[in-house]
């Protein structure tokens, strides 16, 4: 079957975002400015939690790793589209196809994961202070990031797998990438039990992770509730709040791409809310952690200080 696959089909065409060729250059100077703070706000996080010592701690451990998850499956997306919206056919190869698919599913699922260790992390933190640093040890981090990765590269394998083994007789891909779903609508064949497949795997990541986040963060509100005074409630808020927005937008948008039957919606509606968890909070995830989070605030602070001390020896030696 797979030989019959690359002999029937050899490349797919993108349908994109809009067939207006007016609006193809305005979107390409946005996105082209998104991608662009996207790669270079999850690569200063890093940089940032690298560099400076006071951030080395397993909340920042995790939050280095939702950067590099961040800035990897926007960099699967972006880049293609970018390209798109200045050709005239927008092509896709076979392989090429199922590469992008592949490494997509990787790191959205891995980024459900990550939310996740990050909630159950501020839950340590915050309902059991004294075990935290036995529990959330550097062996323990360790072992729950390499976990994640694990679980993406498991649901991206069977996915992929499948959809792989099916006969493809349109060409035209309703989308501006190769997404499961849109896939499965140039198959000749039934899809109804890989459906079923990505349906379950879906529903178990988001759903599971999703109750996960929210019985960790139902512990730590009636944690903060008991929290005597005003100063601890609010700087338990502070480290949470970040979080959450980063939660609330990414199950909200995933959610409703794939827990919902596949003709719930418009393809406008799916293509808004693809380019949101795929473009637009990959850039907002280090905006929301710096711009909430004093220890991040005081870091680059310190970093900056740092490089003009540098500069004004370097002015005064010459």
């Amino acid at each position: 079957m797979a030989g019959e696959n690359h002999s029937t089909v050899t490349e797919f065409i993108l349908g994109g975002l809009t067939n207006w060729p007016e609006l193809q250059l305005p979107l390409f100077l946005l996105f082209l400015g998104i991608y662009s703070v996207t790669t270079i706000g999850n690569l200063g996080m890093i940089t940032l939690i690298c560099l400076n010592t006071q951030l080395h701690t397993p909340m920042y451990y995790f939050l280095s790793n939702l950067s590099l998850v961040d800035v990897c499956y926007s960099s699967v997306i972006t880049p293609k589209m970018l390209v798109n919206f200045v050709t005239e056919k927008n092509i896709i190869s076979y392989a090429g196809c199922m590469s992008q698919l592949y490494f997509f599913i990787v790191f959205v699922v891995a980024e459900c994961y990550m939310l996740t260790v990050m909630a159950y992390d501020r839950y340590i933190a915050i309902c059991r202070p004294l075990l935290y640093n036995v529990i959330m040890s550097h062996r323990v981090c360790s072992l729950l990031v390499a976990a994640i990765y694990a679980m993406g590269l498991i649901g991206s394998t069977i996915e992929t797998s499948l959809m792989l083994k099916l006969p493809y007789c349109d060409t035209l891909i309703s989308h501006y990438f190769c997404d499961i779903i849109a896939l499965m609508k140039c198959s000749c064949s039934s899809t109804y039990h890989i459906e079923m497949t990505v349906f379950f795997l879906a529903g178990f990541n988001i759903i599971v992770t999703g109750l996960t986040v929210l019985v960790s963060y139902a512990f730590i509100l009636s944690s903060i509730l008991h929290i005597s005074t005003t100063e601890g409630r609010s700087k338990a808020f502070s480290t949470c709040s970040s979080h959450l927005a980063a939660v609330g937008m990414f199950y909200g948008t995933t959610a409703f791409m794939y827990l919902k039957p596949s003709m719930a919606s418009s393809l406008a509606q799916e293509n808004v809310a693809s380019v949101f968890y795929t473009t637009v909070i990959p850039m907002l995830n280090p905006l929301i952690y710096s711009l909430r989070n004093k220890e991040v605030k005081a870091a680059v602070q310190k970093t900056l200080r740092g490089k003009l001390f540098c500069c004004k020896c370097c002015l005064s030696q010459v």
